[in-house]
């Protein structure tokens, strides 16, 4: 059964006018491989500027995809004319991260929510509006619906954002940081009703944030993008409690404790600055920054993403694979060879 969305080897590359007559390559998503179930949820996390939002982006075919291809529900929908996919924007939405600017401020909310019913020429809007925001836990809907966005909390508009990408019932959703920028209460609220609406509705969701802690709440798989390329994917606790790639283990050394003992406590750190996108380092894209760096290996191939154990997929030259066909450390590796050797 072919996954309800599947990315295979998407680059994004954007050109960028550096001086009057040249340019340069940013490459935003650098060959990214990523499938999605119906009814599962897969979250994105790194840094900033890592490529989590464009990624997610190309999955909408929001953002052009420069190599690669785009399936939704077995069919390749990479290059289909915008006019074609009118049925795959029903079923794919989106939740963005600003409740603030992505609603539209001049527009009641029956409007706002009224406004994808009219663009697929779908009847009985009034109700359908009203139990898009009764699904959001927002009522009494028929008062909410004649207010204007300036007259609801950050919270509220962000749950008027979830009720406009369910309203046309889709079966996929981007949901781009969708609790970065309210405050904690209402996080925990909007992420409640995410996972029940996604246990009453079986849908798809893409989950971009920098929040680790949510992530293992929220998702069924995580993926660890760096510059533009998956590093690491796995079952969440799996992840964040074994990582394996030394860029995982940096970005959750580096999440606060919720422990005021250890309020002086130094949190390690990755040296160096994440390289510009415009200049991405040969070899694994991590090396410069790496403290586990191979000369003469890890800055000149680009390692592959393997899988390491069932559901554990990791991209580092640390993982090599066996004549058994295992893959396991380097270290564990050498010293298997070194032990055969000796035993001769």
């Amino acid at each position: 059964m072919a996954s309800l969305v599947t990315l295979d080897q998407v680059k994004v590359h954007f050109a960028v006018r550096k001086m009057l007559f040249s340019t340069q390559t940013v490459r935003a998503v650098d060959g990214v491989s990523l499938s999605l179930d119906a009814g599962e949820t897969v979250s994105v996390v790194g840094e900033s500027g890592s490529g989590k939002t464009t990624l997610g982006r190309a999955s909408l075919r929001l953002a052009p995809i420069t190599e690669g291809s785009l399936s939704f529900d077995g069919q390749d929908i990479t290059s289909v004319r915008e006019g074609k996919l009118q049925w795959f924007r029903r079923r794919a939405q989106a939740v963005f991260q600003d409740p603030y600017s992505s609603i539209d401020p001049f527009m009641d909310i029956q409007q706002i929510l009224e406004e994808p019913l009219q663009i697929h020429n779908i009847g009985d809007r009034t109700d359908r509006v009203h139990q898009a925001l009764e699904d959001v836990r927002l009522s009494p809907a028929g008062e909410i619906a004649e207010k204007y966005p300036h007259m609801l909390s950050g919270g509220q508009r962000q749950r008027v954002g979830i009720a406009r990408a369910l309203i046309l019932q889709p079966e996929y959703i981007l949901a781009d940081e969708p609790v970065s920028m309210i405050d904690a209460s209402s996080r925990t609220e909007i992420l409640y009703l995410m996972r029940d609406l996604q246990d009453r509705m079986g849908i798809a969701f893409l989950y971009i944030t920098h929040d680790i802690a949510t992530a293992r709440y929220f998702s069924d798989r995580i993926a660890v993008m760096y510059l533009g390329r998956v590093v690491e994917q796995g079952i969440p606790g799996e992840v964040l409690d074994e990582p394996l790639h030394p860029y995982t283990k940096a970005l959750i050394a580096a999440v606060p404790e919720a422990d005021p003992n250890n309020r002086l406590h130094d949190r390690p750190s990755v040296p160096g600055e994440t390289p510009s996108p415009t200049n991405v380092p040969t070899g694994c894209n991590f090396h410069s920054r790496c403290p586990q760096f191979m000369a003469g290996q890890c800055d000149v191939v680009d390692p592959m993403l393997v899988q390491v154990r069932p559901g554990r997929w990791v991209a580092c030259h640390l993982y090599v694979e066996t004549k058994d066909g295992y893959v396991g450390t380097r270290d564990a590796y050498v010293e298997t060879e070194a032990d055969t050797e000796d035993s001769k």
